[in-house]
């Protein structure tokens, strides 16, 4: 069977390819990524723009007909902050279904982190032990703790590197105003779960997912992805903190020049930055080791793991029709995915 999972994000709608049998690990078999850019077209009031509801559609109609192209018989699609908390996010959800033919899924921050959660358990083992897991997309941040395949603790903060960079950095590059504020608000924001992280006991071993991660520890000396998903890739808070200024002094275009940072993101590597290092001081962690699995291989695991329960994950059928638009063969509600 030929899964997929359609991740639409703030700067990317991902579709991953996997080929799933018996006992296998989701590795992906094909990867194809559309720019959305939704971070810039967020309107004060809290909606999505004209111009980001087209762009997301087209982005992920894109990404569907790729999927059918490639064969894919099931596919998962899902929305992330950027999308879940605009103000007319059903409208944007409505006019994606009537633009590319699929229906996405939401997925609440808790459940996001506990499918990645999830996923890294699967990554690392037993072995690894009581496990904390730090995740920083465009709109929030998951820190997820536990030793057992559900975590104990699962949270989401509103300390997205794309929403921080909105609400605190305007100037580019920002002001030292603007890095103090921020800087603040995260220590502030943090402290409403710091005390329960430290009740629940130090982790055995701390782990980062998402882009920003990668792009950070690609930037202090990381290898490249090039190298495979099995090389060690660790990010250290003082070899963040050392950079942290030079990234603060120039603009966004110079930083897009910088290893590993992506031209979409560059705008919003300081707000991560400041956000990875103020977390991971504050939960006396010197640094984490960057997991290569994330959300999209935790709900194709869960799928895998429930494959019997047909209620499992509603992935929807994809077929190709004369007119060549793609729908489902099953309407699917917006049920979010058991955690």
């Amino acid at each position: 069977m030929r899964l997929a999972v359609l991740d639409i994000g703030s700067n990317s709608a991902q579709l991953q390819v996997v080929d799933v049998s018996a006992g296998a690990p989701p590795l992906p078999a094909h990867a194809v990524k559309e720019p959305t850019l939704l971070a810039e077209e967020l309107l004060p009031d809290g909606t999505l723009s004209e111009t980001g509801i087209e762009r997301v559609t087209a982005a992920v109609g894109r990404a569907v007909d790729a999927a059918v192209r490639l064969g894919v018989d099931h596919l998962y699609p899902f929305v992330t902050a950027a999308v879940r908390d605009a103000v007319n996010r059903d409208e944007v959800i409505d006019r994606i279904q009537v633009g590319a033919g699929i229906r996405p899924q939401f997925l609440s921050g808790e459940e996001e982190g506990r499918l990645t959660y999830f996923a890294a358990r699967r990554w690392y083992g037993w072995s690894a032990g009581r496990l904390l897991l730090v995740d920083i997309g465009g709109g929030s941040m998951e820190l997820v703790l536990g030793r057992d395949v559900e975590p104990e603790l699962a949270v989401s903060l509103p300390l997205g590197a794309g929403r921080l960079t909105r609400e605190f950095l305007t100037a580019d590059p920002p002001t030292r105003k603007q890095l103090k504020a921020l800087r603040r608000h995260v220590r502030d924001t943090l402290s409403e779960v710091l005390d329960r992280l430290r009740w629940e006991g130090p982790p055995r071993r701390v782990v980062a997912t998402s882009k920003t991660f990668k792009q950070l520890a690609r930037l202090t000396g990381a290898p490249p992805q090039r190298k495979g998903p099995f090389v060690l890739r660790e990010l250290a808070v003082a070899d963040l903190g050392r950079w942290i200024p030079r990234l603060a002094r120039v603009p966004a275009a110079e930083r897009a020049g910088l290893r590993g940072i992506s031209r979409p993101r560059a705008r919003q590597v300081v707000a991560g930055a400041v956000a990875t290092e103020v977390t991971l001081s504050a939960l006396d962690v010197p640094g984490v080791e960057v997991c290569p699995w994330a959300l999209r291989e935790g709900i194709l695991l869960r799928h895998l793991e429930q494959l019997a329960d047909t209620t499992a994950l509603p992935l929807q059928p994809l077929t190709r029709h004369p007119d060549a638009t793609v729908r489902p063969l099953h309407p699917v509600g917006e049920q979010p995915v058991p955690s």
